[in-house]
């Protein structure tokens, strides 16, 4: 068992664009498209724009991919982000944190390590950096996990042998999932869990405004940054408006004067 206190982001996919589909388009519509666009969700929501108002060939002017962008999302014209999706997996959070990241519905979609089929004899736990800072506290929140931990494993090992006994036709891996299910009830919100996630753009925007925020709850906070740094890289185009301010406390916390996009 160990304690972490920092999360960790994957970006393991992302939208792509064929190209040979956009040229059989313009061509289907006499007209031409030049972007300096490179990165596949910016191109999409590029072209997503461009369709809407049809601003191709000699009506394209001469903007940048990068400040076509800018200027739709100073618009507020957040529909064309919607086409633009990355993959991510997310460690080295607790189950509080996944309790508040699925409240975001439209635009989302969510995977997540499953305590009923996955054994959590060896699992990590999530401790709060404020508690984390005060070893008193750390003692406290240390000595409550461990104890929960404990239990988890005598109530596994107990439901395993009643389960055996009482219905000894089921499928091991029945067996095992009934156990699992019944023991992971003691658990504490701080068990560890990993999570597969895909967004929008504007989904992934409405989440680092609203969770990244200064008054956002401090492990949520510090994923919503995480992915912005992540964003900010991948698609700066789409998330290069954010700035990211230390707090009094030494925390961050992101902003942006393009709000609800």
């Amino acid at each position: 068992m160990h304690i972490i206190t920092e999360p960790a982001v994957y970006l393991v996919g992302r939208t792509q664009v064929d190209s040979y589909a956009i040229r059989e388009f313009l061509e289907s519509e006499s007209t031409t498209w030049l972007t300096d666009g490179e990165n596949g969700g910016e191109l999409v929501s590029e072209l997503a724009g461009r369709v809407c108002y049809l601003s191709f060939g000699e009506k394209q002017g001469r903007r940048s991919s990068r400040d076509y962008l800018a200027n739709i999302i100073s618009m507020e014209h957040g529909s064309v982000l919607e086409h633009a999706v990355w993959n991510f997996i997310v460690t080295g959070v607790s189950r509080s944190f996944t309790h508040e990241l699925v409240r975001h519905r439209a635009g989302w979609a969510y995977s997540q390590l499953s305590q009923r089929y996955v054994d959590e004899s060896d699992t990590d736990f999530v401790e709060p950096t404020i508690i984390a800072s005060d070893p008193e506290l750390h003692g406290t929140c240390l000595r409550a996990v461990e104890t929960s931990h404990q239990a988890y494993r005598s109530l596994a090992e107990g439901l395993r042998e009643k389960i055996e006994r009482e219905q000894p036709d089921l499928k091991p891996r029945d067996k095992r999932k009934r156990a699992r299910e019944a023991a992971r009830s003691v658990l504490p919100n701080a068990t560890e869990t990993k999570i597969f996630i895909s967004a929008n753009a504007r989904a992934l925007r409405h989440f680092v405004e609203y969770r990244g925020a200064p008054d956002a709850e401090p492990e949520i906070r510090r994923v919503a940054l995480a992915v912005l740094e992540i964003m900010r890289q991948e698609a700066p185009s789409l998330f290069g408006d954010y700035t990211v301010e230390v707090l009094p406390d030494g925390s961050e916390a992101a902003t942006t004067v393009h709000k609800k996009v």
